[in-house]
């Protein structure tokens, strides 16, 4: 075994599944805290915690290669008040506690990677957002992000090196926006989004796995680095590539006005399929970081393989 522990705080969602997967084979231990216990599976460990308040689960960090935070309430919702709260909250709250908890260790983890959304830099058409140029944007999303890493840095951790990672949009079979982008394709409702001229930047379920372990290897990455695969695609070109890796040559196109009924009925928000989110991974191509997936068709085609 490579590693002797990674904890996965709120890893008990889609990605916590993938990093755990992952993990397990190349580390004796694997810890998921959560506030829903379950049984331990071979060396993959459950451990309750409430991401507010200390207790037992805090042992679980001491001598941790890495801990990867992913806690936080899914944005997949509409943007009232009440939700507004709990979206910020649920980010905020474990990140500060974490915080306090490591800061006050004498072996805490060797690396702690926050993950965050590559969405806190604005809608982007024109050109790519990079770690060094890229222009933060505004509005609520982008206001949770920036509270959401102020939050991580906030707090000095001598013996732990951070890393707010800025996530883009996974791809993989089992969860998350791509069973439901194929759904629409099997439906023939697979045309562009709005006029489908906005960027989707992504990455695959399993470079997101890589990506994190390439960054508990490479000591010198420290602060925001960007988690998306290099070459960003237009909602039009990313429907016409699951169409045609699935066999099915048309789909519907969905106008702007459309969109907003039906993610009224499904209680969305349009900003999440609308926005151009058009980010580069810089620092990870400079540290020397090959990416398996670099473009959307052989992803595509690679998910499509996956029998689940």
């Amino acid at each position: 075994m490579k590693y002797a522990k990674i904890v996965l705080a709120g890893g008990n969602g889609y990605l916590g599944s993938v990093l755990a997967n992952y993990y397990k084979t190349i580390a004796r231990h694997v810890v998921i805290l959560s506030r829903k216990s379950k049984a331990a599976e071979d060396n993959v460990e459950t451990v309750l915690w409430d991401g507010r308040t200390e207790g037992q689960w805090t042992e679980t960090l001491k001598d941790a290669d890495m801990l990867i935070n992913l806690c936080g309430k899914n944005v997949n919702c509409r943007y009232n008040e009440k939700n507004r709260e709990e979206i910020i909250a649920s980010r905020t709250v474990p990140t500060r506690l974490l915080n306090k908890v490591i800061a006050e260790m004498a072996n805490p983890p060797k690396l702690w990677i926050n993950v965050t959304s590559a969405t806190i830099y604005r809608h982007a058409e024109d050109h790519s957002q990079d770690e060094y140029t890229g222009e933060i944007g505004y509005g609520f999303s982008i206001d949770v992000c920036k509270q959401w890493e102020a939050s991580f840095f906030e707090t000095e951790t001598a013996l732990t090196r951070k890393v707010a990672l800025r996530m883009g949009i996974v791809l993989g079979r089992n969860d998350s926006v791509f069973p439901r982008l194929l759904n629409l394709v099997k439906f023939g409702l697979g045309g562009h989004q709005g006029d489908g001229q906005q960027y989707v930047s992504w990455i695959h379920e399993y470079d997101v796995a890589r990506c994190t372990e390439w960054l508990l290897n490479n000591e010198g990455l420290v602060g925001v680095v960007n988690c998306v695969a290099p070459l960003a695609v237009k909602n039009t070109e990313l429907m016409r590539l699951i169409r045609k890796a699935f066999g099915i040559p048309f789909g519907l196109p969905s106008p702007q006005w459309l969109l907003e009924i039906g993610m009224l009925l499904i209680g969305s928000e349009t900003e999440l399929v609308l926005k151009s989110r058009w980010v580069v991974p810089n620092r990870l191509l400079e540290s020397g970081f090959v990416f398996q997936f670099p473009n959307a068709k052989h992803a595509i085609h690679d998910i499509l393989s996956i029998r689940v």
